[in-house]
């Protein structure tokens, strides 16, 4: 059973009550803060602790349908990638079936808020770990070293030094506008709101090459084979899968962060990595 929040008026009166027994200042300023933070926390972001989901039998878990080759539907309309067999092999090892899960697609802005509204147990969505977001739900070790990359379908361009002087779409409002700003600083950026009109901008010979998340351009070479990913990284991004914070969750996170251990000391995750062109 989880434990019952307590509501604020609660919270307060407890407060009180320690005040007179806590005889050190900073002793009381610490537990009413801690009691504060407990009754200001929403039911809603306490998930589905491992018995439960192990009474349950599968696992819920959080995904990208069109992000090729992370996650994706194929030609037969079946959900695969890289991602999707991460989740799959979760369930078989720690459930026994592979076919325990239950995928949710999500967009951008839903992945970590599934995590705290308890719509599903993990997220494994293309989602980077970054200080801010470790601040409010916590990370497995990583699976995949994503980072900034650029294609082009320009045959004369071998490396980043053919792009110093050239037209490099970038999505307006991203991280990777900075990063091509400092690595190419001689470059002209033209903004897309997508990667769809990225498309569009190059093949309208508007820019002469698109800057973004290497795994999402890895997909579009993969579906564009005119294009070419250029070999530089030019920076990182760790993936990894999303938890709930919370000490009652400490089995799941022990059981999910063994096994992804595990894959990398046997080398199955470096397969499936392969496996999938990234």
């Amino acid at each position: 059973m989880k434990p019952r929040l307590l509501n604020l008026a609660t919270a307060m009166s407890l407060c009180e009550a320690l005040k007179d027994s806590l005889t050190v200042s900073i002793f009381f300023r610490t537990a009413c803060l801690a009691i504060a933070l407990i009754a200001a926390t929403p039911q809603s972001i306490i998930a589905e602790e491992w018995s439960e989901i192990e009474s349950r039998g599968e696992l819920k878990v959080a995904i990208k349908n069109n992000v090729r080759p992370l996650g994706f539907n194929d030609d037969n309309g079946d959900l695969v990638g890289l991602e999707i067999d991460i989740a799959r092999k979760l369930a078989e090892e720690l459930l026994g079936d592979a076919e325990a899960v239950e995928f949710l697609p999500v967009n951008n802005q839903e992945r970590l808020q599934v995590v705290l509204e308890d719509r599903v147990d993990l997220a494994i969505a293309r989602v980077a770990v970054t200080t801010p977001r470790s601040r409010i739900v916590d990370f497995s070790p990583y699976y995949y070293l994503d980072g900034t990359g650029i294609v082009t379908k320009n045959s004369e361009v071998k490396n980043l030094d053919g792009l110093t002087r050239s037209r490099i779409a970038v999505l307006e409002n991203s991280a990777t506008i900075a990063v091509i700003r400092n690595r190419l600083p001689n470059a002209t950026l033209v903004g897309a709101d997508s990667y769809q009109e990225a498309l569009e901008i190059i093949e309208t010979n508007q820019a002469d090459a698109f800057a973004g998340d290497r795994s999402v351009l890895t997909g579009w070479v993969q579906e564009y084979p005119s294009y070419k990913l250029l070999s530089e990284r030019l920076s990182g991004a760790a993936l990894a899968v999303v938890m709930p914070k919370g000490l009652q969750y400490l089995e799941l996170h022990q059981k999910v962060d063994r096994t992804i251990a595990r894959w990398k000391e046997s080398g199955w995750l470096e397969e499936r990595i392969e496996y999938w062109g990234l």
